[in-house]
């Protein structure tokens, strides 16, 4: 199976790009491992050229799982990973964006993914304690030591981005991008296109919302991610889940899954746009994909636009000590 392709810096990923987190990390249930593995391959022979991972996931498993998975494929892949979030010492979250630390989680991953060279590596999030000049500083000379091949930001603003940008280039940025966040239509896509910078956009199915399959919160077990976010609490999400209805509806007009209509629509915005759902299970990886084969109506994608947006979704996608650590633009 194929799909087609987009340029992120001097490489190329298939347009639904792979995010590896939720095989290990925060969105329970979690598979087995054995399960996981199985499914990095299936991925690989589904078309997916592109393999995100970061150290923070499952704190160092998600990268070992990748070298254990499909280390022996390299050559088929363009291998994304994030260093500032890490595992301490005692398995605890910290960010750090000084320059040594950096330097030190690299060379972390690189041993964690079991290779020399990791194509694509970002700044998970922007230490907003240190000058943006200095961490992409430290991002260029492991560029220069042959260590990565492109350079990457996350979870940033256009501002930032630009600062960033004038200090080394920027291959790509990461941010959240769906229907239901629409925060990267403020400046930064507009500034990633201008730059040659490809933007890669990251739950594109509104953490399984835009599924439709995620009816009720009590589906989902204790200690889920979405559990912190206020969109997911017990009073917006009745409410998103009534504003969804047309768009389901929408998706069943059109033949189409609405996962399916959720990644196209983010595909449709640009081509510099890179989709990055992640899943657990073999159908949706394939239904991901499937997103970028279809042939769509375009009537259909504008009015997908019209039914879903910043002004009328309940709730901020962060809770206020999350938010605290984005350099994002909001609405």
């Amino acid at each position: 199976m194929t799909m087609s392709h987009r340029s992120i810096g001097p490489y190329e990923s298939s347009a639904v790009a792979f995010g590896s987190m939720n095989i290990c990390h925060v969105y329970y249930p979690l598979p087995d491992e054995a399960s996981g593995l199985r499914l990095l391959n299936e991925a690989l022979d589904e078309g997916y050229t592109m393999f995100d991972t970061a150290a923070i996931y499952g704190y160092g498993k998600n990268e070992r799982m990748i070298a254990q998975g499909i280390m022996h494929r390299r050559s088929e892949f363009t291998l994304a990973s994030k260093g500032a979030i890490y595992a301490d010492s005692e398995g605890k979250s910290q960010t750090c964006g000084r320059p040594e630390s950096l330097m030190q989680n690299c060379h972390d991953s690189l041993k964690r993914l079991n290779t020399e060279f990791i194509d694509v590596y970002y700044l998970h999030r922007f230490d907003q304690s240190i000058a943006i000049e200095e961490q992409v500083g430290a991002l260029a000379r492991l560029k220069d030591q042959g260590k990565i091949g492109a350079i990457g930001l996350s979870e940033v603003s256009a501002k930032t981005l630009r600062k960033g940008h004038a200090e080394h280039p920027i291959a790509a940025v990461q941010s959240e991008y769906s229907l239901w966040t629409r925060n990267p239509e403020i400046a930064v896509l507009d500034t990633c296109r201008e730059l040659g910078t490809a933007f890669v956009a990251f739950s594109p199915t509104g953490r399984k919302y835009l599924t439709g399959t995620l009816t009720d919160m009590a589906q989902v077990p204790e200690g889920d991610l979405r559990y912190t976010m206020p969109r997911f609490d017990e009073q917006n999400y009745p409410a998103n889940m009534q504003l969804l209805q047309p768009f389901l509806a929408l998706a069943k007009e059109a033949g189409i899954l609405p996962a399916e209509l959720a990644i196209a629509w983010v595909l449709a915005q640009g081509e510099h746009i890179i989709a990055l759902p992640g899943t657990s299970q073999t159908a949706h990886m394939r239904q991901n994909a499937n997103a970028d084969r279809l042939s769509i109506d375009p009537s259909i994608i504008e009015r997908a636009g019209k039914l879903i947006h910043q002004g009328n979704v309940h709730g901020p996608r962060y809770n206020a000590i999350t938010q605290a650590g984005v350099d994002t633009e909001e609405f």
